[in-house]
């Protein structure tokens, strides 16, 4: 029974509320690492799980008391937001009639500052990007330049088609489909377009021609789309040749936001070039803004001190 109930869960994520492959792939995870947990109390139905079950099983993967392994807050976090949902789901096909997990909460995260690096930087990122012989450095030096010119997820960039993008004059955009499936429209800078027309007049053809005619605006040497973790290894490499370190797939992300935000953007416009649902998402980049401020402040004041 349960068995059914998680892949009936799993199709609504997938499904009607558009949850991407990869999310969708760690909730299996999480719920078959539950049910394994039920199962060994001998719970074959969610009507029969108690609160005591999932606060115990809460706490299990923090500490790895089930026999599996301890995980990191944030991945704890994930598991329950995805027993909880079940849970609620459950409530609303009619299988249980109560939902034993609405009490439990989610472990709590620690905030993070996220990793922005300085302009500088991330121009030589990019110049690095663009070096070598053949067609792949155009293919690279386009698609840093497109994440950092939108704030772009590096999913969400080798996720487009040649459609999504518009770069006739005055209508530079790109369509880009974040959690959910969620759309936004997003300016695209000088840059990113003069990368991304050299990409396209003399690489992505040549490209195509190794593939099955793929409307994927990124490719690989094979034709197909370019995979996210071969975005992510173009990024690593074109930091490493700049001599940039602790660079990770969201550093040019953050480092959107953060340079607008420094430039005065306000932080409801950045809230929705990033495709954040809510706004306090986008305000812990003003943190980094103001911590910022605060130096160069105390470097520059006569009266700082």
């Amino acid at each position: 029974m349960l068995t059914r109930q998680r892949d009936a869960y799993l199709a609504h994520v997938a499904v009607e509320r558009g949850l991407s492959p990869n999310t969708v792939a760690a909730y299996r995870r999480d719920l078959d690492r539950y049910c394994a947990f039920l199962a060994s109390r001998a719970c074959d139905d969610l009507a029969d799980v108690a609160r005591e079950d999932v606060a115990e099983f809460a706490q299990a993967v923090s500490t790895g008391a089930d026999g599996g392994r301890a995980l990191a807050p944030a991945s704890a976090s994930r598991t329950v937001v995805a027993v909880r949902g079940w849970h609620r789901f459950a409530v609303l096909e009619g299988w249980t009639q109560a939902d034993p997990s609405a009490q439990v909460k989610p472990r709590a995260i620690p905030k993070r500052l996220p990793k922005a690096i300085s302009t500088d930087d991330v121009a030589r990122i990019l110049g690095q990007a663009g070096v070598g012989d053949g067609i792949a450095p155009l293919r690279d030096r386009a698609l840093l330049e497109l994440v950092y010119a939108t704030g772009a997820r590096i999913s969400e960039a080798v996720g487009l088609d040649v459609d999504d993008v518009e770069l006739a004059p005055g209508e530079e955009t790109v369509l880009l489909r974040g959690k959910g499936r969620k759309e936004r429209i997003v300016p695209v800078g000088g840059y990113a377009v003069e990368a991304l027309d050299a990409y396209l007049v003399r690489a992505r053809t040549a490209f195509a021609q190794s593939g099955a005619g793929t409307p994927a605006l990124f490719l690989n040497t094979r034709g197909g789309r370019l995979s996210r973790q071969s975005a992510w290894a173009i990024l690593r490499t074109a930091a490493e040749r700049a001599g940039v370190e602790d660079v990770s797939p969201h550093t040019l992300r953050h480092s959107f936001a953060t340079h607008l935000l420094t430039g005065g953007a306000d932080v409801r416009v950045v809230q929705e070039l990033l495709g954040h649902a809510s706004v306090t998402t986008t305000q812990i980049y003003t943190l980094v803004t103001r911590d910022t401020l605060r130096e160069v402040y105390a470097a520059t004041h006569p009266r700082a001190r």
